[in-house]
């Protein structure tokens, strides 16, 4: 499957109109799949969140060697998806065909957190021996330091890019200035580890997460704790602003309830309920800024819609604060999912991500693989009915299912995905260097003096003089070598065969192949077979060759 959001992006540049008061909105989609051509991006319509809950499946993609999927994240533009993983490498993902474009080593220990900088600059990674590493868009690392003697937890940049700040195991949170790399302050107050450090979007503000059961707001001028919010029973796993307004904070642990704190009130607006196990981690929408995303322990997604209580058979609706005669001293409304994932992944989830513009959704978990989804197309049931909405045994008993077909499939993008791992390696070694001759590239000479040359007359070892005779002498001719009398004509050259030794030189362009050539590998052997991409024909070939077997019908005149 390929997600293509460039036409989505060219519908509604083509139809959007001035947001003016009163406007006619444009043709909502009908639930049939002629209308999947009229679908709109997420920013189109801002206020309807419920369009873009991804509840339906895309791909699973996983390494050849597999291991827990730590952090997922986007990069700025949106093409790549950058995953890091326990065994401390980067893995790029494609972000329309989600096949595998590269893989690093990053870290010699675990990667712990990474995030990219508002200016879409930087790019930072910890691990869990408390290495910090600053790396630019290409990968290139260009400083490491030691943040912390124990495991970084998170990461987060100050809205001008010109700080950072870090939460570690050993309880405290650090302030760095990202230009020089040095520790300005530190933070001090919680009683235990810290699991999740946010940096509001648009003020000097600081919240953090702890498995002490509190979430605390911080001053990054003087380092001083502003307040702490408590509610929690149990760890708490993670806490995030609002990106869009940065008026919610909302936070998640081991008591499975996500707690939505407004700044302005200090106090929890909303209670989410729904998790079954713990809330490791958490994802607001970037345009709509009432749908959140969790992920849970027990490999479960959950979809909250803030404005929809979504109350189940059987329980009271209660109000909001925000509607309630007295929002303070109101009780807190409690909100169910509005889609849920049961059976998202086979272990815990660990990180979730949305695409910046919003259609796509990443998690990565324990079970070693990172998966796509996305929302459904109009018309679209089936994705309801999948095993990671019914379950494995439920899918294989209605029919949309079948374990044996999953295998072979999923065996044939394993292998896919070590080939392009494989081609991806060998594409990041250089080629050795050669001794050759000035102004000849890729024409080397023989190092041990005893080979023979790859073109006549040079580099050619001279032949020995008989004994007792001084000087040089040519080698004797070959019987039914060209060019003698009586010989045989020699055989007309073959383009697509090349003679064995031949090496092509860097950057030479290779041969447009109708065929498979035979090319010599490194270890001599000239009869192995390279493949090689043919060329697509042009449409116009195309349309002659349809005319010719007569399936191509003439406009009439």
């Amino acid at each position: 499957p390929v997600t293509d959001y460039n036409s989505t992006l060219l519908q509604w540049v083509r139809n959007r109109r001035p947001g003016y008061a009163g406007r006619v909105p444009l043709e909502a989609e009908r639930p049939s799949p002629s209308y999947i051509v009229d679908l709109l991006p997420p920013i189109a319509r801002d206020g309807n969140a419920v369009d873009s809950i991804p509840a339906r499946f895309l791909h699973s993609s996983l390494n050849k060697i597999k291991h827990p999927v730590n952090v997922v994240v986007w990069t700025p533009e949106g093409r790549r998806l950058l995953t890091a993983s326990s065994s401390g490498e980067f893995t790029l993902w494609n972000g329309m065909g989600f096949n595998f474009e590269t893989i690093m080593q990053a870290h010699e220990n675990a990667i712990r957190a990474a995030v990219y900088s508002h200016s879409n600059d930087w790019l930072l990674s910890a691990d869990q021996d408390g290495v910090l590493k600053y790396w630019q868009p290409n990968f290139n690392n260009v400083k490491a330091i030691q943040a912390h003697n124990d495991a970084i937890r998170g990461i987060a940049f100050a809205p001008t890019d010109s700080k950072f700040v870090t939460a570690a195991d050993d309880s405290t949170l650090k302030i760095f200035d990202f230009a020089g790399g040095a520790e300005e302050l530190t933070l001090t107050g919680h009683q235990w580890e810290l699991r999740s450090v946010d940096w509001h979007p648009t003020k000097g503000l600081i919240a953090s997460a702890s498995k002490d059961h509190l979430v605390k707001l911080w001053d990054p001028r003087n380092g001083r704790c502003l307040t702490t919010l408590s509610g929690h029973k149990n760890h708490v796993l993670k806490a995030i602003f609002e990106p869009t307004q940065g008026q919610l904070l909302a936070s998640g642990g081991k008591d499975h309830i996500i707690r939505v704190f407004d700044l302005r009130m200090m106090r929890d607006v909303f209670l989410l309920r729904g998790h079954e196990k713990d809330v490791n981690t958490l994802a607001w929408h970037p345009v709509h800024r009432n749908l959140l995303s969790s992920g849970g322990a027990d490999g479960s997604i959950n979809h909250y819609l803030l404005d929809e209580q979504n109350a189940p058979a059987g329980s009271s609706i209660t109000i909001s604060p925000y509607d309630s005669p007295d929002p303070q001293n109101a009780p807190a409304q409690t909100l169910y999912p509005a889609h849920t994932i049961p059976f998202a992944h086979d272990f815990a989830i660990w990180s979730l991500n949305w695409h910046p513009l919003g259609h796509i959704f990443v998690s990565g978990s324990n079970d070693r693989v990172t998966r796509f989804w996305t929302r459904p197309r109009p018309g679209d049931t089936h994705c309801f009915n999948d095993r990671y909405h019914i379950g494995q045994a439920a899918a294989e008993a209605q029919g949309t299912y079948d374990r044996r077909d999953m295998r072979r499939q999923q065996r044939e993008e394993e292998e896919m995905e070590a080939e392009d791992e494989a081609e991806g390696l060998v594409d990041q070694k250089m080629p050795a260097k050669q001794p050759g001759l000035p102004g000849l590239p890729g024409i080397s000479l023989p190092s041990d003096g005893t080979g023979a040359a790859q073109l006549p007359g040079i580099g050619q070892v001279p032949f020995p003089p008989p004994a007792g005779v001084s000087g040089h002498f040519p080698p004797p001719p070959i019987p039914g070598a060209p060019g003698l009398v009586g010989a045989p004509p020699p055989p007309p050259p073959n383009p697509t065969v090349l003679p064995p030794g031949f090496q092509f030189p860097q950057g030479f362009p290779m041969p447009l192949p109708t065929t498979n050539i035979a090319l010599p590998e490194a270890n001599g052997d000239a009869n192995a077979n390279v493949r090689r991409r043919i060329p697509l024909p042009s449409q116009q070939d195309s349309l002659k060759e349809e005319m010719r077997q007569g399936r191509y019908k003439r406009p009439r005149g």
